[in-house]
């Protein structure tokens, strides 16, 4: 793998492997502090594409990939009150969102590349963030894919509850989910601060 991508090789790491530690900790009834370090791998996808191109990204979201999946197999061997910290179902949740949501903003970024500097890092990110909290907690909690882990007890997950204790009722999850997207679509807005700064600094330099 070239240098030039090892900053963002290990910004994705780094990301990764905290988020995955956050995620234990609690951030209020809705959200945990991982939700607010893993959007940041969005960001490192999107830096990674507009200085290197879309193949370049793609190598730094497999690098992730793989960091959380080792991230995955510690987890599940490490025992908590419940059981392990990491199930099968939120290990396939986890790999499968994380996969699917970084590659779709891989291929949304590089097909608005060209467009206003905004667009692409924005576009790309809500339409991927998006993406990653359906497919995470669908699979790691819905009660319809419990065949996925039958030995799993999800059952506290499908307590039903007004969404985020206002909205209409619907299973715990279903306001894990929404309070986790928001998040994702905050700062999906607020990354477009460092993405200018970072881009317009190393585009000078370069010149």
């Amino acid at each position: 793998m070239s240098k030039h991508l090892l900053p963002g090789v290990l910004a994705m790491a780094a990301t990764v492997v905290a988020s995955n530690i956050l995620v234990q900790y609690l951030l209020g009834p809705w959200l945990t502090w991982g939700a607010l370090t893993y959007p940041v791998a969005f960001l490192v996808t999107d830096l990674t594409n507009r200085l290197h191109g879309a193949a370049a990204a793609r190598k730094v979201v497999l690098v992730g990939f793989v960091v959380g999946l080792a991230c995955s197999l510690i987890g599940a061997q490490i025992m908590g009150e419940f059981g392990p910290l990491v199930t099968l179902r939120v290990a396939i949740g986890s790999g499968a969102a994380f996969l699917a949501a970084q590659l779709t903003d891989v291929a949304v970024f590089n097909r608005l590349r060209a467009g206003s500097w905004w667009r692409a890092p924005l576009v790309s990110t809500l339409v991927s963030s998006t993406l990653d909290t359906c497919i995470f907690f669908s699979l790691a909690f819905a009660a319809s894919l419990s065949f996925i882990d039958p030995a799993t007890d999800v059952s506290w997950a499908a307590e039903p509850l007004p969404i985020l204790g206002l909205g209409p009722v619907a299973p715990l999850w279903v306001s894990l989910a929404v309070a986790d997207w928001l998040v994702k679509l905050g700062m999906a807005a607020v990354a477009l601060v460092p993405f200018r700064v970072v881009v317009g600094k190393l585009t000078q330099s370069a010149v």
